[in-house]
């Protein structure tokens, strides 16, 4: 197992050279700067300053912002006061609470005229008093740490645009003498204060590592190399086998893998860096420029933590069918060292820029910064472009595989790029061209990240959602969705949340090399007031509770009208027609209810609903007139209930069932099964015969003539006999039969039964016909006299002499 450990393809000597580089100096000097007589006090902290201190320095900050142009050092210190605030703040609550506490021990002053103890009173009144003057310093405590970010969001912005229009000035050129003699004439001075920084770091070392807690400060460090080198091997692999035993094969697993490897490199390296960091600080009184510096350091490993993870979840060489972007194991193989190489050079081109900062370096320092930036960072570039180049088969007549065209014009663009900074460097516009180079590099890190969250927001709408996974199968029996219902939700959410995506990456692409997630999210802040159009204010923040509105109450509208259709309306006394058009009706409520809520969520609200309802009319008085007529017709066949489902109607020469009342039209089944859509306004403007609206009830009606010798009576107990013994003739009302008259010689007779339904008529009809048949004709009830009975027709005789003839003539003779 360890074998296997230490022979991991990575190589960890540079992060162990970073960590160790905390406390070289003083493996190399133990004895410098009288370690060994640091006594208890000499390392004892300064005493806390208090709030009216505090706020006294962010007012002399604040007056001193004009005359100077190092806004980033001013926000450390305005920083840093607020972070004292803060720890104010969290000291003090104790205390006061303590207070609160024995206040209420002492309980309430006595009454008017009531006596107490002199001494409790006296106690109670020094115990008020500190209770008052602790309350009010915390009051202004906190007052001072919402100054202080209020500050610090201003000199954020400040320093944006002192950037944006300093960016653009000249300085002079590495090809000329003037820039040489500059970086000559103030070298010693930047020398001195780098040397000062660098005597802050060793004096820290060198009391961190006395004699004492010289083992913790070791141990430390070894646990956070193991941390961060180890550690993030044994979590990518450990990862790796959860995510294919516990997540279900597809793409939502590759790019959640993705993630997940990030997350555990930059948390790990974060809490290594941080967390020697901190016993560092524990063990060594620091000066504040040491401090600054080794907190950029494990900011820095922290970077580099997150660009080295990003490479290895994305190429996942060890693991090719797991490889989110599509690339060839031989193209990944070969592009495995780049994030290595990314991460290193990002660092190595950022630390100058930080070490400016920290010691305020001279004007020449700062344009020799943005020289040598602008040329590590193009070189990192044109790196990363060789590696990228199609690769050619092994056998050389073969042509390397084609490649897009918009990746082909991608390249010529940052070729292009690449030049002009190189010329921009050699006329002088170094800043310039540092920001290019930054922003370019930045710009694939950024394309990197969000390629991975494009594609993890896209996975997990489809694998969450969509119609074919478990999620979306249980949504489609649980609410009664449609496949095409749930594809089409996945594809809009995924939509939406790349927009919400795409949003935030053209923010931390305007942002500066090496941001983080809180400065992404501070920049967004801006947009959060929203983009005013003509007179309606788009706020972002408003469209997301919108959207999430109209999605919550819709699932909620749903539920509801199944709980109706299915719980609540079976047990009440309503017919299965007027059960479905209440939950129609209460559907069109909701519908409107929740419409009115998202529009109230986006900000719309009744003065605006009025000028759409305006806005409507005008188009009604052109064309929508027969869709709001049937609109209404709806409304009002759902309300007076003159149709409703399960009606049998007749209009004009359709007649059927009522199937289906929706806003626009109704659907009525024939009796052939086909459907017949009508539109509402149909069943308000014409007449409409309604078979079931009053009575649900069918007659049937027989007619039948028999001969005047019929004997009467005898008819009339046998079709009643027929009619009573059918199962769908119902016993109230009962059958009946009427003599009706004589009519040409006959008797006729008239018979009528009811059925359940109008639907039954004709089937029962049939089979009574049949039945009452089959009894006259057993009981030799005739329906016709027989001597009324047509004759039958008379046979033809054959003519003498034809072959019929003389057949017949001569059969008699033989």
């Amino acid at each position: 197992m360890m074998a296997a450990m230490f022979s991991i393809p990575r190589p960890i000597a540079f992060c162990l050279a970073a960590l160790l580089l905390m406390c070289g100096a003083a493996a190399a000097q133990p004895g410098t700067s009288g370690v060994g007589g640091i006594t208890a006090a000499a390392a004892a902290p300064a005493p806390e300053p208090t709030v009216a201190e505090l706020r006294e320095q962010l007012t002399k900050i604040t007056a001193s912002t004009d005359a100077t142009e190092d806004t980033r050092q001013l926000l450390a210190q305005i920083n840093d006061i607020g972070t004292q605030a803060d720890k104010f703040v969290a000291a003090r609550a104790g205390e006061l609470a303590d207070l609160n506490a024995r206040l209420g021990e002492l309980g309430n002053p006595p009454a008017a005229g009531a006596t107490e103890d002199p001494d409790i009173t006296r106690q109670r009144a020094r115990l008020t008093k500190e209770r008052n003057a602790l309350d009010a310093d915390i009051r202004l405590a906190r007052l001072l740490s919402i100054d202080v970010r209020q500050r610090g969001a201003e000199l954020v912005t400040q320093r944006r645009a002192l950037f944006e229009a300093q960016i653009t000035e000249r300085a002079p050129s590495p090809l000329t003498g003037e820039f040489w003699r500059d970086l000559q004439e103030a070298w010693p001075s930047d020398l001195a204060r780098l040397k000062t920084m660098v005597s802050g770091l060793r004096d820290g070392f060198s009391q961190a590592m006395q004699q004492g807690p010289r083992m913790a400060v070791l141990w430390a460090l070894i646990l956070a190399v193991l941390l961060a080198v180890l550690g993030t091997w044994v979590a990518e692999h450990l990862l790796t086998r959860i995510a294919a035993r516990l997540l279900p094969a597809g793409r939502l697993r590759r790019s959640l893998l993705v993630i997940a490897v990030v997350a555990s490199h930059v948390l790990l390296v974060a809490v290594a860096a941080h967390g020697f960091v901190w016993v560092l600080e524990e063990y060594a009184t620091w000066e504040p420029q040491a401090r600054k510096a080794m907190r950029s350091m494990a900011q820095a490993l922290v970077f580099m933590a997150f660009v080295i993870g990003l490479g290895r979840g994305l190429l996942a060489t060890s693991r090719p069918s797991w490889r989110l972007p599509p690339i060839p194991d031989a193209m990944a193989t070969r592009l495995a060292p780049l994030p290595w190489l990314v991460a290193m050079v990002a660092a190595l081109a950022w630390a100058p820029v930080e070490i400016n900062a920290l010691v305020e370096a001279s004007f020449a320092a700062v344009v020799a910064t943005h020289v040598l930036t602008a040329l590590v960072l193009t070189a990192l570039v044109g790196a990363v472009l060789h590696r990228l180049r199609p690769m050619r088969a092994d056998t050389p007549d073969a042509d390397p595989p084609e490649r897009p065209m918009w990746v082909g014009l991608l390249v010529a663009c940052i070729g292009v790029l690449m030049a002009a900074i190189w010329v921009l460097v050699g006329v002088g516009y170094v800043a310039l061209a540092s920001f290019l180079a930054s922003q370019l590099t930045w710009s694939g890190i950024v394309a990197a990240a969000f390629y991975v969250l494009f594609k993890f927001a896209d996975d997990v709408f489809m694998a969450g959602v969509s119609s074919r996974s478990t999620f979306g199968q249980r949504l489609q029996k649980s609410f009664g969705l449609a496949p095409q219902t749930l594809d089409q939700a996945a594809t809009v959410l995924s939509g939406l949340s790349r927009v919400a995506l795409f949003f935030y990456m053209l923010i931390a692409l305007a942002a500066p090399l090496g941001t983080g997630p809180s400065e992404v999210f501070q920049r967004s802040g801006k947009f959060g007031t929203g983009v005013k159009v003509g007179e309606f204010q788009l706020v972002p923040g408003a469209i997301l509770s919108a959207v999430a509105v109209a999605v919550i109450g819709f699932i909620v509208l749903r539920v509801f009208k199944r709980w109706l259709a299915r719980s609540y309306l079976p047990s009440t006394q309503f017919e299965p027609g007027m059960q479905s058009s209440i939950t129609t009706l209460l559907g069109y409520v909701g519908g409107i209810l929740v419409v009115a809520f998202s529009l109230s969520a986006l900000g719309i609200g009744i003065e605006r609903i009025a000028w759409v309802a305006s806005a409507l009319s005008v188009g009604i008085g052109f064309g929508l007139q027969a869709i709001v007529q049937n609109f209404i017709s709806g409304l009002i066949l759902l309300a007076e209930q003159p149709v409703k489902v399960g009606d049998w109607v007749v209009l004009g020469t359709t007649e059927g069932d009522v199937r289906r009342i929706n806003v626009r039209a109704t659907e009525i089944q024939l009796g052939d099964r086909s459907t017949v859509i009508v539109p509402n306004s149909e069943f308000i403007t014409k007449t409409v015969r309604n078979m079931t609206l009053t009575n649900a009830e069918g007659r049937v009606l027989i007619r039948l003539p028999m001969p005047l010798t019929t004997n009467a009576q005898r008819v009339r107990e046998l079709i009643l006999d027929a009619c009573r013994a059918h199962e769908s003739v119902l016993e109230t009302p009962a059958p009946s039969l009427t003599l009706e008259g004589i009519e040409g010689g006959l008797l006729i007779f008239q018979a009528i039964a009811y059925v359940p339904s109008p639907r039954l008529a004709g089937s029962v009809r049939s089979d009574l016909l049949f039945t009452i048949l089959e009894r006259l004709d057993a009981e030799q009830l005739p329906l016709m006299p027989y001597a009324a009975a047509p004759a039958p027709a008379p046979v033809p005789v054959p003519a003498p002499g034809t072959a019929d003839g003389a057949g017949s003539a001569g059969s008699p003779a033989g």
